[in-house]
């Protein structure tokens, strides 16, 4: 299904300065080099003006800059004045912060999300999609449990807009590739000491780059009825192969499973399949419609994104994929989406050494 974007669009991004905010600005402009306006808003001024200077006012004019927090609902309305469509992207996403910090993980998350539901039902805006995570989904974390509800509140708000023209609706992936915090950016760095720590030797993750991450928001714009978390698919690959992809001639140090990480992403719950549906590029979850049958709801929103249900008890986890990497896979998307320089001293994994610590 080819998505559209409606380049007469006025739109907001919250955590606009983010990895993903300046990917989808950039996609934007090249999409839409004369869109009408385009706001950024977040709460740390320098990466604002940092920004600023690529996209400068004198090539785009569309462009405005609002500080704000999402935990200030006065200052969102006034953001969203004459917005289509917001983009949430703004969150406290590490997971020691919010352990350590928990009452500001619920302010941000939570009651961040709740202010802009409701800023967004009273600014006339149309469409609004929000960035979730693979923490979200049987979280073991306080970071996955406020995203979970921040979810929650989203898919609900489609049964609060009363007769009002507008869609709520969910993004879900892991850590983007390369995306700050992250392991490759990690891992490239520790490579020159020699020794990789790695947290558990069977570890899986799922792999995304922000090209994809943005083209998922793109179709989520243009094609969700509203009520659907869209889940992409993606490939897996295993950490030591990652290490090894990286690292062909460093030691592979085994240092356990952090507080608050899973040993495998997981995208969708096995309670959730009863609610999935596949398509070519994606999963969906399907919202309980008030009103209307489950049988009705999925029938609707499969014909819709042109999907089927799921198998029963399906379970999307980044272990029980059937899409994998190998190393030298993982070598060519890091040059592509990460460093462009990336090279090893080893070059193919049959000539490989990796010792495990």
């Amino acid at each position: 299904m080819t998505t559209i974007f409606d380049c007469n669009s006025k739109i907001l991004i919250t955590g606009g300065t983010g990895s993903f905010g300046k990917a989808f600005l950039k996609t934007l402009y090249q999409i839409c080099p004369d869109i009408d306006r385009v706001v950024i808003y977040s709460r740390d001024e320098l990466k604002q003006w940092e920004l600023a200077q690529t996209y400068p006012p004198q090539k785009y004019p569309s462009l405005r800059f609002f500080l704000g927090d999402v935990r200030d609902q006065n200052r969102l309305r006034r953001a969203l004045e004459g917005i289509d469509v917001v983009i949430h992207a703004a969150a406290m996403k590490q997971v020691p912060a919010a352990e350590y910090n928990p009452f500001e993980a619920v302010k941000t998350n939570i009651l961040g999300a709740q202010n802009i539901i409701e800023a967004c039902l009273d600014a006339d805006v149309k469409n609004v999609v929000a960035l979730s995570t693979d923490k979200a989904a049987s979280p073991v974390n306080l970071y996955g449990t406020t995203k979970l509800c921040s979810d929650k509140l989203f898919i609900a708000a489609n049964n609060m807009k009363g007769n009002r023209d507008i869609r709520f609706s969910i993004v879900r992936y892991g850590n983007v590739m390369g995306s700050r915090g992250s392991v490759i950016p990690f891992f490239l760095k520790m490579r020159k000491t020699g020794v990789l720590p790695v947290t558990h030797p069977e570890m899986t993750r799922f792999n995304i780059s922000l090209s994809e991450a943005v083209g998922m928001v793109l179709y989520a714009i243009d094609q969700c009825r509203g009520g659907e978390i869209l889940v992409p698919k993606i490939p897996s690959y295993q950490i030591l192969d990652l290490a090894k992809a990286i690292g062909p001639e460093c030691e592979t140090k085994i240092v356990g499973i952090r507080s608050g990480e899973k040993l495998h992403e997981e995208m969708i719950t096995s309670a959730d399949s009863p609610n999935t549906i596949e398509t070519d590029q994606y999963y969906v979850i399907v919202p309980m419609l008030h009103g209307f049958s489950h049988d009705d709801t999925i029938k609707c929103y499969a014909e819709h994104h042109g999907g089927i249900p799921v198998a029963e008890n399906f379970r999307y986890s980044s272990d029980n994929n059937t899409d994998w990497l190998n190393v030298e896979q993982i070598r060519q998307l890091i040059r592509e989406h990460v460093d462009p320089t990336f090279e090893t001293s080893t070059t193919t994994e049959s000539t490989s050494q990796t010792k495990v610590a």
